[in-house]
């Protein structure tokens, strides 16, 4: 959403001088420039990983549960006691050293640390159900080896636990974790492991970790699973509540590092912090989680009073500008109430279904998300919230343990979606990116506080299932591309905003700074495939540049509220621009838009004489009878933006509910619209 330009008096009827002369042949001039002036994209580009397939497999050896029991070393506890069967290892004042390569079987309670400290060296320690009791450091602390397992063996419990205090000195004065490694860590197997970080973190391993089996539970007082190179998960149940982040990755050092990769598994985080953050790109190919984030959407960081619009409200009033067939300014009317309505109503509830039109248009009636997507917006989900502090302080470095950022799913460098099914309920984003999100595969469901998915730079959803079912801003980017999948969007201000804002997450929304566009680029949001539903209080479909539809079938219920528009692209010089695909996109009078004369493809704005109910059906019929196309609104309508490659010069009924009115097509563009609508191209 954003704030129009109001044109003086004078350059209005600047304006309307230099235009009048082109009125007569206006429309010849327009189908001669409109393909010249037509953009195309190629529908089937994918977004390629910033990781390789290398880097985010695992290897046989992180899989193998597998020892020779002959050829371990057998260790029973016993309080502080322990009772060592084999060499390698020796207990001294409450800790079990380990200091040479080998399998270690382990078993029985434990008040001490187990401690491995053998530099080079491959471990493999197998807890065979035992409990580990440190209150004053670390209960599992390799300091020293190249790589160490854990591999649980079946059918086993085993924990690890630390206290709330470390008395901690010199070398070690950065231990953290109830399970500290400062080498290579792979957890394994069948059995459970049950970690309790009660001064800090509960798993931290400053190298690469890789999760591939176990029944893995962690409680933390700040974050429940740390790698520094990379995390990686491709099998097991990981269970983590958490004080702060849930998994981070944090090397800032090397960009080949700092990764989250999830190719299988199930992960399920409670977290006060971020759910999964990585320092450079988060990846997730296969498995399951379910990530809540800052006590979910209810407890959202952006609040609201009701007034998506925040000081704008509803402008009233009317404006006689251009209209879709740009035939003269009309004169300037009175703006109205300035200040914002009384509330924004509810979203309402969408019809059943999301189903794709019959052939190549068909009948487009339910084409909405399914049940349970009508719920109520939080009407506090725009203030910001009291003493909120900047969002993007996670601690992404090893000294910061403070998080105030509650995104579930984020990332530095990248944010890619290709497979897997994703639940999340966030304070903050569900998705945040510093760089591009890229969504081509899987199953994604979020209720946001926030953004339902935000890059600062590309985001671009290619294939997969994307239902943001709550949100403040439903999906924004520098670029929005939708090439492909199912994505449905609710939010309480702009479904879709491309360059709309540079992401602040807990405060000043509403005064924002917008993305850095100054060097010149006029950035877009297209269209070309899959199919889109979108229910907004604020824009429907926002670009503050250009606006492009190639394809693709797109719904949009608007907003209720005439200071918004269902459609919305960027002033003087941008483009709306329809070339192919079905699109319908019904909202308030006074800010409607719709696509201009560059279009290739047929397109209607039309205002009909009054509001249409939420539920009524909105349908276009040709000379003859024929309904092509029908849609029911979750909302209350007036204004509706029509297009697809059914139409055709001639003339058409639109009816709204019990309204029904006739509509001549004799340009590329036809519209009634006298609204804000001037200043275009």
């Amino acid at each position: 959403m954003k704030n129009r330009k109001i044109l003086s008096a004078s350059l209005a009827a600047i304006m309307a001088v230099s235009f009048s002369g082109c009125n007569g042949n206006i429309n010849d001039e327009v189908s001669s420039q409109a393909v010249s002036d037509t953009v195309t994209f190629d529908d089937n580009e994918t977004a390629v990983s910033s990781l390789s397939a290398e880097d985010i497999s695992v290897s046989a050896e992180d899989k193998d549960v597998g020892y020779e029991e002959s050829d371990s070393t057998n260790i029973t506890f016993s309080g502080s006691n322990a009772e060592i069967n084999g060499s390698g290892a020796a207990l001294s004042d409450g800790t079990l050293s380990i200091t040479e390569a080998g399998t270690y079987v382990l078993s029985g309670s434990f008040n001490g640390q187990v401690l491995i400290q053998s530099k080079g060296s491959e471990i493999k320690l197998v807890l065979n159900g035992v409990s580990v009791v440190n209150d004053t450091h670390a209960a599992l602390l390799i300091d020293k080896a190249s790589k160490v397992t854990l591999t649980l063996n079946d059918n086993t419990e085993n924990s690890f636990t630390d206290g709330s205090e470390y008395k901690l000195s010199g070398d070690d004065d950065n231990t953290d974790a109830a399970v500290f490694s400062r080498s290579d860590l792979t957890i394994n197997g069948g059995g459970s492991l049950t970690v309790s970080g009660n001064y800090k973190h509960g798993i931290v391993c400053k190298d690469e970790l890789v999760i591939t089996g176990g029944d893995i539970n962690v409680t933390a007082a700040s974050s429940g699973i740390k790698g520094k190179d990379a995390v990686k998960i491709s099998g097991g149940t990981i269970d983590i509540t958490a004080g702060s982040n849930g998994i981070a990755a944090a090397n800032s050092e090397d960009e080949t590092k700092g990764f989250v990769a999830v190719t299988g598994g199930t992960v399920v985080i409670n977290s006060d912090g971020d759910g999964i953050q990585a320092e450079t790109t988060l990846r997730i190919e296969d498995g399951t989680l379910d990530i809540t984030t800052g006590g979910g959407s209810e407890n959202a960081s952006m609040k609201s009073d009701g007034s998506p619009n925040g000081d704008w409200g509803n402008w009233g009033g009317g404006h006689g500008g251009m209209g879709g067939e740009r035939g003269g300014f009309g004169k300037r009317g009175d703006m109205g109430d300035m200040t914002p309505p009384d509330g924004t109503g509810e979203m309402g509830t969408p019809p059943e279904g999301m189903t794709p039109p019959d052939g190549e248009m068909g009948n487009m009636e339910g084409m909405t998300p399914p049940d349970g997507f009508g719920g109520e917006m939080n009407d506090d989900m725009m203030r910001p919230a009291e003493n909120a502090q900047p969002s993007d302080t996670a601690d992404s470095t090893d000294n910061s343990e403070s998080s105030t950022s509650a995104k579930a799913l984020k990332a530095g460098k990248s944010v890619e979606i290709a497979g897997g099914s994703i639940k999340i309920d966030s304070s903050d984003d569900s998705v945040h990116s510093g760089g591009n999100v890229y969504i081509t595969g899987g199953t994604f469901t979020a209720n946001s506080g926030d953004d339902g998915i935000h890059a600062d730079s590309e985001l671009e959803i290619s294939g997969g299932s994307v239902d943001i079912q709550k949100s403040y801003e439903g999906i924004e980017g520098l670029n929005i591309t939708v090439s492909g999948g199912d994505v449905k969007v609710k939010a309480a201000d702009d479904g879709f905003n491309a360059a709309g804002g540079s992401d602040t997450g807990s405060f000043d929304r509403m005064g924002r700074d917008s993305f850095n566009t100054s060097d010149g680029t006029n950035y877009r949001l297209t269209i070309s495939g899959g199919k889109v539903y979108v229910n907004a209080d604020g824009d429907g479909l926002d670009s503050n540049g250009d606006l492009y539809v190639t394809g693709g079938i797109v719904c949009v219920d608007g907003t209720t509220n005439g200071g918004n528009g269902a459609l919305d692209y960027g002033d003087f010089g941008s483009t709306a621009q329809i070339t192919g695909g079905t699109l319908v996109a019904l909202g308030a009078v006074g800010m409607e838009v719709g696509f201009d004369e560059t279009s290739t493809q047929y397109s209607i704005l039309h205002n009909f004489s009054s509001t249409a109910e939420a539920g009524s059906k909105f349908t276009v019929a040709d000379s003859e009878g024929n309904e092509i196309f029908s849609f029911t609104s979750a909302k209350s309508w007036q204004s509706a933006v029509f297009s697809s490659s059914k139409l055709a010069e001639g003339t058409y009924t639109l009816t709204a509910g019990e309204q029904s009115e006739k509509v001549e097509i004799s340009s590329i563009v036809t519209s009634n619209s006298t609204g804000m609508s001037f200043g275009r191209r």
